[in-house]
């Protein structure tokens, strides 16, 4: 049975202290993130991967693992759209796009430097957030297992730069 699109509300909430100094923007949850109620739920993605390598540290499995991995190293983590159109886990079928409002975040965080997790992430935050915000970001390639162009250290070679 083919998926429909429904409208989403992004259910995780950002994950940040007041040590966090880079914070790393994806584009909205995939089914999988959503139902785990934490970011990069989906086991091909390669987000963990890539930031444990580039922390030095094995890759986190709980969430209390990966709060810890993200914290320690002053990362913070949310998405660009704060709601949407989609179907299933598809950026390219995103719609109705109601932004994050990341003053959440700015307001409270010593936030130094914005990244977007891949091109979806971008356009949003540069359509919606950069006019507000009035704070540039930085794209990264997407940690999606749909990048499948990139390799794996690749990936983590192109990530460097938040560090």
């Amino acid at each position: 049975m083919p998926q429909t699109a429904q409208t989403q509300v992004h259910p995780i909430p950002p994950l940040f202290d007041a040590n966090s100094r880079v914070l790393i923007l994806g584009s909205f949850p995939s089914v999988k993130s959503r139902a785990a109620m934490f970011f990069y739920g989906h086991p091909q993605n390669r987000f963990w991967r890539i930031m444990a390598a580039l922390t030095n540290r094995p890759v986190p499995q709980s969430v209390e693992e990966k709060t810890d991995l993200i914290l320690s190293n002053h990362f913070a983590l949310w998405d660009s759209i704060g709601s949407c159109t989609i179907t299933g886990s598809s950026d390219s079928s995103i719609r109705d796009v109601v932004p994050n409002d990341l003053r959440v975040i700015v307001d409270h965080a010593p936030i130094e430097r914005i990244f977007c997790n891949g091109a979806t992430s971008m356009k949003y935050y540069h359509r919606y957030i950069e006019p507000v915000l009035g704070r540039p970001a930085g794209v990264l390639p997407s940690s999606s297992p749909a990048n499948a162009a990139w390799t794996l250290e690749k990936l983590i070679d192109a990530w460097r730069v938040i560090l």
